[in-house]
Order: structure tokens, then C-alpha cells, then sequence
């Protein structure tokens, strides 16, 4: 069974990849197997670009696999933002209530109407020196002002998904993973991999 590290050390996003892969005929590692390694500099203009960058960052220093993810809030009414700079909206360090509270100020006089986004997540997967495969996903929605729901973690609970008329935070995590931006892209990805990885196995072809 290949070994693919998970390439991130956002703990929600760990939890999110672990829960879609598990029934995957892959040998999932979390960065917590490599405390040593040092982040990289995520220089994208773009999530796909920072994708890459992290794939083959800790592909290289690990000699392993790697899986990566670069994802994030898109705000019309902001010109895009938060976009790349999502995780760290309101500065260093990352702290997602700082991030939050930033976005809805940043909202204060914009009617509920215009206040449309959408996730985006992008994917690379990297042996080391190479992208190997690479996806996308993303979900469209509206920004509330008052938080709602106690799962997810981010800007879920200011997330609104119309056709569910709840936020990303209000659903369970198997909801969750059917909708998100993160799951739709791990489903494009998930089945390339196999196949590239499990040369021959039935379940591939």
C-alpha cells in the first residue's frame, strides 16, 4: 500500500483529508510523523500555485508522496479577498476569530445580496522534484454576519450554503465532505492517485 503524506499541519484540514480517504487503498501519513519539518514559503498569487509549492516542498524533504491542499474564502464584494492570505486574514499568527471578526468589518456596508463567495481548494499531489496530478473544488455561498453552527472550523460558521439554507459550521461532517470545496476536489484527485499508485488493482480500472 504507497505511502502519501498529508501535507498540511492545519489540524481541521487533517481531520477533513483523513475522514475522506479512509476507505482509500492508500497508506495516509500526517506531518505529525515529521515535526522537524519546516513549513515552506507560500509565494502563490494563486491556490494552485501554493498547492504546488507545499506538494513539492514537503515531497522533497520527506523523500515521500505528498499531498497537498491550498484553499480558502473568495468575497466578491473584496475584490477576491481573503483568497491566499485566508488563513492569515487579520495577520500573524493564524487565528480564526481574528479572521472572522476582519471579514464581517470588512462586510459592515455591504447588503446581504452582494455578500456572495465561494470556497476554493486546490490540490497537487507531488513526488519529490515532480507534480504528479493536481485538482480543483470549490462551493458557492453567502457571508452572515452572525456565526452559526459548532462544527467545521475557519470561516464555516459565517458560511452560508443557500440550497441548504445552513452554514458550512452547521453541518455534520459527512455533509460536510459531500459539499465542500475540499471534498469535491479530494473526489476528482482521489481516483487518479489509485490508479497511478496501484498499477494493475481492480479497483482502478
Amino acid at each position: 500500500m504507497p505511502d502519501v503524506l498529508i501535507a498540511t499541519a492545519n489540524a481541521g484540514k487533517l481531520r477533513e483529508i483523513r475522514r475522506l480517504t479512509a476507505d482509500s487503498r492508500l497508506n495516509w501519513i500526517g506531518l505529525d510523523s515529521y515535526p522537524d519539518l519546516l513549513p515552506p514559503d507560500e509565494s502563490g498569487a494563486e491556490f494552485a500555485e501554493n498547492a504546488r509549492i507545499k506538494a513539492l516542498h514537503y515531497s522533497g524533504l520527506s523523500g515521500l508522496l505528498a499531498l497537498a491542499d491550498d484553499s480558502g474564502l473568495v468575497v466578491d464584494a473584496l475584490d477576491g479577498a481573503p483568497g491566499v492570505k485566508s488563513a492569515r486574514f487579520a495577520g500573524e499568527p493564524s487565528d480564526d476569530q481574528a479572521n472572522n471578526r476582519k471579514l464581517i468589518a470588512s462586510l459592515a456596508d455591504v447588503p446581504p445580496e452582494r455578500r456572495t463567495a465561494r470556497f476554493q481548494c486546490a490540490m497537487a499531489l507531488a513526488e519529490p522534484g515532480r507534480v504528479l496530478l493536481e485538482a480543483f473544488g470549490e462551493v458557492e455561498g453567502f457571508i452572515v454576519d452572525k456565526p452559526r453552527g459548532e462544527n467545521g472550523f475557519g470561516y464555516d460558521p459565517h458560511f452560508l450554503l443557500i440550497e441548504q439554507g445552513r452554514t458550512a459550521a452547521e453541518l455534520s461532517p459527512d455533509e460536510k465532505g459531500a459539499l465542500s470545496h475540499r471534498g469535491r476536489a479530494l473526489r476528482e484527485i482521489l481516483p487518479r492517485m489509485e490508479s497511478l499508485l496501484i498499477p494493475g488493482d481492480p479497483h482502478t480500472t
